[in-house]
């Protein structure tokens, strides 16, 4: 697979205290294949030594961070999903009340009472 002049390069940084390093660029399909490995590694390495009770606290506090971000309808929005809501399941009850007496119906028609 010949390389486009075009193709996005990746730098890896890493975080060392040893001083700066030479940066080494790599195509983006390079950079993939090679961390994918030592990422899920590092994940599951982080997740063996985090405690029970840390991981549930994080999970509350992410869920807590995600319902701050949620857009929440106006009552005039929410009355108005209500009924139509209302009115969706009134008319799916009244089709399916429809089609079972349809077949009551038909099925008495056909074995004669």
């Amino acid at each position: 697979m010949a390389k486009s002049p075009d193709a996005p390069k990746v730098t890896r940084i890493t975080a060392k205290d040893t001083g700066a390093k030479k940066r080494k660029a790599v195509s983006l399909k390079q950079a993939t294949e090679k961390d994918t490995k030592s990422v899920k590694q590092q994940i599951a390495d982080a997740d063996r030594k985090v405690n029970v009770f840390r991981r549930i606290g994080g999970y509350f506090k992410g869920s807590w961070e995600e319902l701050k971000l949620v857009r929440w309808p106006d009552r005039r929005a929410t009355w108005k999903m209500t009924g139509a809501l209302i009115v969706f399941t009134l008319a799916f009850a009244v089709l399916i009340l429809l089609l079972d007496y349809g077949f009551q119906q038909l099925f008495q028609a056909l074995i004669g009472k």
